[in-house]
């Protein structure tokens, strides 16, 4: 009998322990260069909305490096599953960041760089046509330490980064712009973390930051678990269509 009560007992537990819904997964937003954090700003209402815990990492945009350890950190005072997510540059942070988390379980690429050990942005960038940055940036700030930070010139901006934005807020855009170092696009990857996380991909067909051809290329070759194209849409993407960008995160962070 008393077996008997405590299988009774034992029942509803296990019953009840297979209705508990597995926690959302807090979703990492690393921005890239020519941007901050506000870049983000439409995505994290529609996560929000969904009920995810999101967090919007500063970016340094000082180095590969720097900015993966920096993002690291940030990584390890999470708790429970991170879905990964870099815009442009900060797809070579997040490649990199993610290495050795064991908590991060997806990674999404938003127009984003996604090299493998010894590319860089840079490279990789000219490797395809299509990109007009070079000719937008605007003169180069001198640094104190001998390296240089690059800006988009404002009057390009609007084009070069963000033609599918309106005007009004692309000019907000370009006078927030952080800028990024010359040596960072140019430093190599040390680590590649798609190579071991699954991965998913989104961008525009208009880019004018990174060649469509080489953002197709990087999805491929990282066994993309889905990539969404969006028509017409600019490096930006995030911003002009962060419905999409969301979904595809939401995806990402219910995938098996």
């Amino acid at each position: 009998m008393a077996d008997g009560g405590r299988l009774a007992l034992a029942t509803p537990l296990v019953a009840l322990a297979k209705k508990s819904p597995e926690p959302k997964p807090t979703v990492v937003l690393v921005h890239g260069a020519f941007a901050d954090s506000s870049s983000w700003n439409g995505v994290i209402q529609q996560l929000h909305d969904k009920g995810y815990t999101v967090i919007a990492a500063a970016n340094e945009l000082r180095g590969v490096n720097n900015d993966a350890s920096f993002v690291s950190s940030v990584l390890k005072t999470v708790r429970g599953p991170v879905v990964l997510v870099g815009h442009s540059y900060g797809g070579s942070v997040i490649s990199q960041a993610a290495m050795g988390q064991h908590n991060v379980k997806a990674l999404v690429y938003v127009a984003a760089f996604t090299p493998d050990v010894g590319e860089n942005a840079a490279e990789l960038s000219g490797r395809f046509p299509g990109s007009s940055l070079g000719p937008a940036l605007a003169p180069p700030v001198e640094l104190s330490d001998g390296g240089k930070d690059l800006y988009i010139d404002q009057e390009k901006f609007h084009a070069q980064f963000a033609a599918d934005v309106p005007a009004a807020q692309a000019a907000l855009m370009a006078a927030g712009q952080r800028p990024v170092t010359d040596a960072a696009l140019h430093e190599a990857s040390t680590s590649a973390a798609w190579n071991t996380i699954p991965s998913w991909f989104v961008y525009g067909s208009a880019d004018l930051n990174i060649p469509p051809a080489a953002l197709a290329f990087m999805a491929e070759r990282a066994h993309s678990r889905k990539t969404v194209v969006i028509n017409g849409a600019s490096h930006v993407v995030m911003v002009s269509h962060p419905a999409e960008v969301a979904a595809l995160i939401e995806q990402a962070a219910l995938a098996k």
